[in-house]
């Protein structure tokens, strides 16, 4: 354990994660959004992220800008609230991390998804079950 806690705001970018990790030999990293964590980052998902293409990303920004509208309409959702922080977004391209709590929630999670405008596909990695996971990350 540390004293010193470091920490990633919900959009940091892939890059700006896996430089930190490593500069700061940690293996684990809390991600906050308006001061609050919204969940933990690990090695093991950012191997996640780069196993599903996601690092790779000409369109950073556009991508951002997808994900802040994505996690915006989740969070009005209250079925969404473990699920908004497992959602990483590589040209136009959403996948979707994590447990859901059934297949009504994962259909639910596509269709919001689909009314996102610039979205240009749904990768679907979840795994629906009566518990959650904590969310993931927050990646551009």
């Amino acid at each position: 354990m540390t004293r010193e806690v470091v920490s990633v705001e919900e959009l940091a970018s892939l890059s700006e994660i896996a430089d930190l990790m490593e500069t700061k030999r940690i293996k684990r990293v809390p991600v906050l959004h308006n001061g609050k964590i919204v969940g933990i980052l690990s090695r093991a998902d950012l191997l996640q992220v780069l196993a599903s293409g996601g690092a790779a990303n000409a369109n950073e920004e556009s991508d951002r800008l997808i994900r802040e509208r994505l996690l915006s309409e989740l969070r009005t959702q209250e079925w969404a609230n473990s699920a908004a922080g497992n959602v990483v977004v590589s040209d136009g391209v959403v996948h979707f991390w994590g447990t859901v709590g059934s297949e009504e929630e994962r259909r639910a999670l596509r269709v919001v998804a689909e009314n996102i405008p610039g979205i240009h596909g749904i990768e679907d990695h979840m795994i629906a079950g009566q518990h959650y996971m904590t969310p993931l990350f927050p990646a551009a």
